[in-house]
């Protein structure tokens, strides 16, 4: 089969994983196109955890026309059994004759060993097709996989001088609906939205996903070193609060309980979170993606401890003036080569707003 026809069924594949951004979590997303003589027979995709893989899906639509085709699939087939069994057992018996792969499985309990199973039967294996994009889609289980810590992500908005809210800490709305309803894609597609204990008195968010629809809610995951967060902040209702600290105190710990929240006690050298510790207790937790929207003190805090993989800002049309609140607490910098370089990936008109997409240029 020409190379070229391979892109476009593993770009069909890539569309078809998209579709359970919002719901696969913990695990990745994958999507699955079955082609025989040219022709699709059958595709799927993985759409929640604890329910069929993406090859499952795409075997049960082909049926017998399955025998002799090829699979095109945006991460190497499993061989462990998890809450379903193992994806390569179910290639071999249907009689897949050519498996296409975007990339290996980065998760240690597969890495390479679908492949070499499928080789050892006669599959013919390929890897690397439109790897760039399949490893983008699962950037938070890659990392988890790699590194023990999910994907951090911090959504800013800002007015164009770069003022978050005004000195006293209104905030509410720099940005108009159209880059609100955005940013709750960001956290539709998000394992946990993470929020200091600033931004959560001076707003008192519910940190939900409301303007995009989706049937699962982010967990919620409060960064306060001192235990200032009332148990009446409205954070805490529907439960599924994760609250990280620096001190051990009972009563107030006892307190968040029984709203519903989880408390975890982790103090660096300086008596506040170990944010480093926090991430690894999230990626220990399953959690790919987190979703930072936060004031600058937490914001900083993360870019200086070297957690952040991805800003997002939304920029409106505004100016609010030099008093006005920061994106970053980043203390005083009195050297040039002290800056944070980004690399802008994206750029795009949302509404009347702006947006941006960069990353953290390394070295």
């Amino acid at each position: 089969m020409p190379a070229e026809n391979d892109r476009v069924f593993m770009a069909r594949a890539l569309k078809l994983a998209e579709r359970g951004l919002f719901t696969t979590t913990p695990n990745p997303r994958v999507g699955c196109v079955l082609v025989k003589a040219g022709e699709v027979v059958g595709e799927g995709w993985h759409e929640r955890a604890g329910e069929s893989h993406a090859e499952v899906n795409a075997l049960r639509a082909a049926g017998e026309r399955a025998r002799g085709a090829t699979a095109f699939v945006t991460l190497e087939p499993c061989t462990h059994h998890g809450r379903t069994p193992p994806c390569v057992d179910a290639l071999l018996a249907a009689g897949i004759a050519r498996v296409v792969a975007a990339m290996e499985d980065p998760n240690p309990k597969v890495s390479g060993t679908g492949f070499a199973r499928l080789r050892a039967a006669g599959v013919g294996v390929e890897c690397g097709v439109l790897a760039e994009c399949a490893e983008t889609l699962n950037e938070g289980f890659i990392s988890r996989m790699r590194h023990g810590r999910p994907m951090v992500r911090m959504k800013v908005a800002a007015s164009l001088d770069g003022r978050t809210a005004l000195e006293n800490g209104v905030s509410q709305w720099i940005t108009g609906p159209a880059a609100r309803q955005d940013g709750h894609r960001y956290r539709a597609r998000s394992c946990a939205i993470m929020v200091g204990i600033g931004t959560l008195q001076d707003d008192d968010p519910r940190l939900t996903v409301r303007d995009v629809q989706t049937t699962r809610q982010p967990k919620r995951v409060v960064v306060d070193s001192r235990l200032r967060v009332s148990p009446a902040a409205r954070v805490f209702e529907g439960g599924d609060v994760l609250v990280a600290t620096a001190v051990r105190d009972d009563q107030k710990i006892a307190a968040l309980e029984a709203r519903g929240a989880q408390v975890v006690v982790m103090t660096d050298t300086e008596g506040k979170v170990d944010l480093s510790a926090l991430m690894l207790e999230l990626g220990r937790r399953e959690m790919n993606e987190i979703l930072v929207e936060s004031g600058n003190r937490l914001h900083g805090a993360l870019l200086v401890a070297g957690l952040v993989d991805e800003l997002v800002f939304y920029l409106a049309p505004q100016l609010l003036g030099d008093l006005g609140r920061g994106m970053f607490a980043l203390g005083e910098l009195t050297r040039l080569e002290q800056r944070i370089d980004l690399d802008v990936r994206q750029v795009d008109r949302v509404g009347d707003d702006w947006r941006f997409v960069a990353r953290i240029r390394q070295g």
